[in-house]
């Protein structure tokens, strides 16, 4: 297959102007569909087409598949690149894409089907050797007494999780036997009218894990590499705030055995494109809770270290090429940090959506920002609150935070509030700079300050 001429971006900020230029870069037009609140954004404005797909709400625009694929064939798109969130591991819409006669960039409709289901991608990570989290080896029975049994051999506190869950919902933490059953019950009932699946499983709760996940990419010819690891555990209510890579205080050799398989993974399921494994990490074991069949928002980190354009890659391996590279041609140089900027209160994360009246980005020596704000941005209330990315890389761990406290003591955005505050704050907190903070402890820390 030749290299595509036209590729349809289905998805809006951010991502979409992070996939544009990495079409403009290959030689590769690019088609950006939008809501009609995001008809003024920079990628629209700069795509070589535009469609306009529906009103603001998603479900009537970056959710409406069949706008979407109309939008292709009006442009004659030959792809569609369907970034994160929104549609991006909906395996039903990747069917529909590749039916249309277009090529989904991502992975095959049954990959995504596989990964998507929490109890179906533990079992095919189990029988590819990649170690899970103790649980209950399946979705859970209707018998309460079966349930009971599952959580004693367990021990407690134990979660429950929804199989089809993601984005940090669908999840309840149980600590006694007396809160077992109802939380069960009321996590099905979440994850029915949530994600129209009511299957739940259990795992124990790991106590004060960090969250490491390992970068993958894989082509059609089941060939596989994975990129190094990265260290998302500074989050809030299982939302990342702060990304970076490498994780700081985790033993190569240990690393290198769990990204070594993540790969082999890879080549067992047949998976192809860009894809991420989650684990959480406690008393130098992993624990793999889920895949990610998609790009993550926090690649940059992995970009900035490896030298490896992670979206022309997916562009590349949905094109049908072979990798270009070997597990012993990727070497990882130096650290990389990166900050969510989020539209919203600094300690309270009430959404501040509005027009942004002044905005400076960072520069300066190691910096990367992505970000499709500007000045005059109305930032719209309709969709998720992030507005950019501040990446800092330095040679070593030290020096990147450096970079990073200077340009977030650059970076201004008014009109609008913003989380710069808050980073500000973690890039000087005593336990951060000595890395290998836990899970918990961004919520910990916020608590404390709350109450004082």
């Amino acid at each position: 297959m030749a290299m595509f001429e036209k590729v349809l971006i289905a998805n809006r900020g951010e991502i979409a102007l992070r996939i544009q230029r990495a079409c403009r870069e290959m030689g590769i037009r690019t088609v950006v569909v939008h809501s009609e609140v995001d008809a003024e954004a920079k990628y629209v404005k700069l795509a070589d087409e535009s469609v306009c797909i529906g009103p603001a709400p998603s479900p009537l625009s970056y959710l409406n598949m069949a706008a979407i694929i109309s939008a292709a064939e009006v442009t004659d798109a030959q792809a569609i690149h369907p970034g994160y969130g929104f549609l991006s591991e909906n395996a039903d819409f990747a069917e529909r894409v590749e039916k249309s006669g277009f090529v989904f960039i991502g992975p095959r409709p049954e990959s995504i089907r596989l990964m998507g289901d929490k109890v179906s991608a533990k079992q095919a990570m189990i029988k590819a050797g990649v170690p899970c989290v103790p649980g209950s080896g399946g979705a859970l029975p209707d018998d309460s007494k079966e349930i009971i049994k599952t959580a004693r051999e367990l021990k407690y506190p134990v979660i429950i999780k929804a199989a089809g869950g993601g984005g940090g919902r669908g999840m309840r933490v149980v600590h006694t036997e007396a809160a077992l059953v109802n939380a069960v019950t009321m996590t099905r009932s979440e994850a029915q009218s949530a994600f129209g699946n009511p299957m739940v499983y259990m795992e124990k709760f790991l106590e004060n894990p960090r969250h490491i996940e390992i970068q993958v990419l894989a082509d059609q010819h089941r060939q596989a590499v994975w990129l190094g690891e990265r260290d998302c555990s500074m989050q809030r209510r299982h939302q990342k705030v702060i990304e970076e890579a490498p994780a700081p205080g985790i033993p190569r050799r240990l690393i290198d055995r769990i990204g070594e398989r993540c790969a082999e993974a890879c080549r067992k399921i047949a998976y192809r494109g860009a894809g991420t494994f989650e684990f959480l990490y406690e008393n130098n074991e992993f624990f793999f809770i889920e895949m990610n069949t998609r790009v993550q928002v926090e690649h940059p980190v992995t970009e900035l270290i490896t030298g490896i354009d992670i979206v022309q890659e997916q562009i590349r391996v949905a094109a049908g090429e072979k990798l270009r590279f070997r597990q012993k041609d990727i070497a990882l140089k130096g650290h990389a940090i990166e900050c969510r900027i989020n539209a919203e209160d600094p300690f309270k994360f009430t959404p501040s959506p509005g027009r942004i009246t002044s905005y400076h980005p960072p520069g300066g020596p190691g910096i990367r920002v992505d970000s499709h704000a500007y000045s005059g941005y109305f930032v719209p209330p309709n969709y998720d609150s992030m507005i950019g990315k501040v990446i800092a890389y330095g040679g070593d761990r030290a020096q990147a935070l450096a970079r990073m406290r200077i340009a977030l003591s650059e970076t201004i955005i008014e009109g609008i509030q913003t989380n710069l505050p808050l980073h500000r704050l973690l890039m000087d907190d005593t336990n951060f700079m000595a890395g290998g903070t836990s899970i918990h402890y961004l919520e910990q820390k916020l608590a404390a300050r709350s109450s004082t």
